[in-house]
């Protein structure tokens, strides 16, 4: 939890409030380490303590204590208090992981002596969970190489579930509200410059203060707005890569918070915009793009991106502001501050590129079905930070049907009418708009086989002022034949297309003609090393090369 890390870093522990009992308080997780205290066989004993918790790992069970204390953001020095908010952490994560969380446990007998789910007074309480390897948290995966790209976007479908199911934050609320953005951002600033006496980096970090001002000030209406269609919702809200673990090889959420409301009723860009921040930090920007684009994808939520730069920048600072209160603290080793010194410098190069000029691009794909339209965008839009929208999803979701769902429509009836076209390729114009607007590269996964289909996107490049390409995908009539064959025998692809469509767009395609070869680029799918060609001229966009 970095705003609650660096706020406790700042005060040096010295904020902790300690009730009269907290001494003896002390001595309890000590108590529990022996296995006497709990009422099942405990297979190994281990205590992690955090800040404003005590973790008491027994093989099979996890019991997590509630420290005795008082911060400006929380306040556990009673024990009604206590029993509080571990039903409030049981009753919200449960919300993500009803597995992981199993009850809410008395701890009775005496400090010294203490009995888990005895009989009697109780002393204090604990959330009971099942324990889970530690080595399955998203950081360890990903630190070790045992993250895959399924592992990325199942994430992703789950964040937008459940936001999707989430509680709206009340109108009358506070909850995001532009006037309560810019404290917490502007008190980032202020612990940082208050370390930076004499170094050169406080130009940077003034810069950054002039943009999230700015930014907040232009972004006044966007924020109002955001809450008026609901975007404001009850979160996990905090939600880094320690904060998911993999449950039967699915990411599970756990451990959000429970202890303010306003750390949690959040924008749902803001959480996101933390989990792909963490994975840019951690040498994984092209997996965190992945999560954004297929969250997108999921909920439909492109109107956020106008606020993400603004939150990916806020999301950076905390955690360099973090780095920057350790690096600076008494008794760290050199080698220590060395190292925290260097991730507050990661931190801020990491907001400054979040922060830096807008360079989006407009591109949009071209071919048949099974030519590898979509595989070749997800490839582009990891190497480029683009955003990609797809038209089989888009249609399904203008007609109120999920992704995968089978609409059972024939060629040119039911959803694929030449009606239901014609407002899906003016809904794809403007979703484009949107995205380039908010300074995004978009990649448009059509088929766009006519050229009728391509003129109105290359017309709205030039009106928006950004480079435009079209990605020409191809391959061997076997390959697409295959290809097709294979997606509708999975049914895990928004694509219903068979191989009478197939028929169907072989015979009235027309491929990008003289015209239009200055912005096309050609692409054999099943070629990884042209694909990696397409993915570098089209990073070339964004600097200002020709495609």
């Amino acid at each position: 939890m970095a705003a609650i890390a660096a706020r406790l870093l700042e005060r040096r522990m010295a904020a902790i409030a300690a009730t009269p009992d907290n001494a003896s308080m002390s001595a309890l997780p000590q108590a529990l380490l022996d296995p006497r205290s709990y009422p099942h066989p405990v297979a190994s004993m281990r205590l992690v303590e955090t800040h404003i918790s005590w973790l008491l790992l027994t093989g099979s069970f996890a019991y997590k204590l509630k420290k005795p204390v008082k911060l400006d953001f929380l306040d556990f020095t009673s024990l009604e208090q206590r029993r509080h908010y571990c039903l409030e952490e049981l009753r919200l994560n449960r919300r993500f992981a009803p597995r992981l969380y199993l009850d809410v446990v008395a701890i009775t007998g005496s400090v010294h002596a203490p009995r888990v789910g005895g009989s009697g007074e109780p002393i204090d309480y604990a959330v009971k969970m099942r324990e889970f390897a530690q080595e399955d948290l998203l950081d360890r995966c990903l630190a070790r190489a045992a993250l895959l790209p399924r592992h990325v976007d199942a994430l992703a479908d789950t964040c937008a579930r459940l936001h999707a199911n989430a509680a709206i934050a009340a109108d009358d609320s506070d909850y995001g509200a532009a006037a309560t953005l810019l404290p917490p951002a502007l008190d980032n600033f202020r612990s940082i410059e208050s370390l930076l006496s004499g170094n050169g980096v406080h130009l940077r970090i003034a810069a950054l203060k002039r943009w999230t001002e700015s930014q907040h000030g232009r972004l006044a209406p966007v924020f109002a707005a955001r809450k008026q269609h609901g975007r404001i919702r009850e979160c996990h809200g905090d939600l880094h890569l320690g904060n998911i673990t993999l449950i039967d090889d699915e990411p599970t959420l756990f451990d959000c918070i429970e202890f303010n409301p306003a750390f949690r009723w959040i924008d749902v860009m803001n959480e996101m915009a933390f989990t792909v921040m963490d994975f840019a930090a951690r040498g994984r920007a092209d997996f965190g793009q992945r999560l954004l684009s297929r969250y997108l994808e999921a909920s439909g939520d492109y109107a956020g991106l106008a606020v993400l730069p603004f939150y990916l920048v806020y999301r950076a600072l905390v955690r360099a502001k973090v780095a920057c209160i350790r690096a600076r603290q008494s008794g760290q080793t050199a080698a220590q501050s060395t190292r925290d010194w260097q991730e507050f410098l990661h931190r801020i190069a990491l907001a400054e590129g979040y922060a830096g000029p807008a360079r989006p691009f407009l591109a949009i794909t071209c071919g048949l079905s099974g030519s590898g339209k979509t595989y070749v965008s997800q490839s582009v839009l990891e190497a480029t930070g683009a955003i990609r929208v797809r038209s089989d999803v888009e249609r399904k979701r203008l007609c109120g049907l999920d992704a995968c769902d089978d609409s059972s429509s024939a060629l040119g009836e039911g959803i694929y009418s030449s009606e239901t076209t014609e407002r899906t390729f003016g809904h794809l114009a403007g979703l484009a708009r949107t995205i380039v607007e908010s300074g995004y590269p978009v990649i448009v996964d059509a088929a766009f086989i006519r050229r009728e289909r391509r003129v109105p996107f290359q017309r709205l490049a030039e009106t928006l002022g950004v480079p435009f390409a079209i990605i020409h995908c191809t391959a061997a009539d076997e390959v697409l034949t295959a290809r097709i064959e294979q997606r509708r025998a999975g049914g895990e692809d928004a694509s219903e297309a068979d191989l009478d469509v197939l028929r169907a767009q072989q015979a009235m395609a027309q491929p990008p003609d003289a015209s239009e070869h200055a912005v096309t680029i050609a692409v054999d799918s099943a070629d990884p090393a042209s694909v990696r060609s397409l993915a570098e001229r089209l990073a070339g966009l964004r600097t200002g090369s020709p495609p």
